[in-house]
């Protein structure tokens, strides 16, 4: 089994709690972790023809003047990128993270995760990305597309770290929450920390004896955990506890039982990352 966690930076006001959130991980698995930055192909690729209709010689000029505009761009890029990757290597270390392997890479981001996917426990990112960092009502779209094509469990930082003790976790009995349970059951990741079971009861259908079934699994792997059961709409009823309860990481599986699960992220999950303000831990 491989024991590698990858954390994505950007730059963003997300990176610094990224960096914060895979050292907390890496410490409890004892794993090693990969830093890594992706430079779009925007930063690094040719840019816009736009000699339109203009004369062979004006032409020449105008294509030669955006190569090197081109270039001057491409330069500064890498350089923003192996900043980046230093300041965050540092706050890994600091944080007494190690070793720490810095990656720039160029391109698309989800196709460089892909690559690297087979070798990695898990993967951290930040809620938004760079040009998002205000923008309460939208989840970065480099984190969907990840968390739909993921097969490893996937961190989305929060844009602040504190120490994790309580943990609540978004159970619906679907076979994605129960591999979540799974997965827990088996993680050093959960010793020690304060675990809650919440179902929510949308009259949607009852959940028979799973509930107890996954208490039961979290227990005899020694750790704590209870169940409980309220009424109300997952999203709405989830987002309440989280706020008033004092929870520090919100666990979930990446889909509930959607028609169209296939296509994007639960519904309930998507609204979870997007409202509340602590880290969501997604299972697959």
């Amino acid at each position: 089994m491989t024991n590698k966690i990858l954390a994505l930076v950007d730059g963003s006001a997300y990176s610094e709690s990224v960096c914060h959130h895979t050292a907390w991980i890496a410490g409890r698995l004892s794993a090693s972790v990969d830093v890594m930055h992706v430079l779009g192909r925007r930063e690094t690729g040719a840019g816009q023809n736009l000699s339109g209709a203009l004369t062979l010689g004006a032409r020449s000029a105008l294509l030669a003047e955006l190569s090197a505009a081109d270039e001057t761009r491409a330069r500064l890029a890498q350089t923003k990128g192996r900043a980046i990757l230093e300041d965050a290597q540092k706050i890994l270390e600091s944080d007494g993270t190690g070793p720490v392997v810095p990656h720039l890479r160029k391109g698309d981001l989800l196709e460089a995760v892909r690559e690297v996917e087979p070798d990695l426990r898990a993967i951290v990112i930040g809620k938004r990305g760079e040009g998002a960092d205000f923008a309460t009502g939208h989840l970065g779209s480099n984190l969907e597309r990840i968390a739909r094509a993921s097969k490893v469990p996937m961190v989305v930082a929060s844009r602040s770290f504190k120490p994790i003790t309580k943990v609540l976790v978004a159970f619906d009995g679907s076979p994605s929450a129960m591999k979540a349970i799974e997965r827990m059951s088996t993680s050093p990741v959960f010793e020690g920390l304060e675990i809650t079971l919440l179902y929510v009861d949308n009259g949607s259908g009852r959940i028979g004896s799973r509930m107890d079934d996954a208490v039961a699994a979290l227990e005899a792997a020694g750790l704590t955990a209870i169940a409980r059961t309220i009424k109300g709409e997952p999203d709405e009823a989830l987002q309440q506890i989280v706020a008033t309860e004092g929870f520090d990481l919100v666990v979930m599986g990446a889909y509930g039982h959607s028609r169209i699960r296939s296509l994007i992220i639960g519904s309930t999950t998507t609204a979870m990352v997007q409202a509340v303000k602590i880290p969501v831990l997604l299972y697959r």
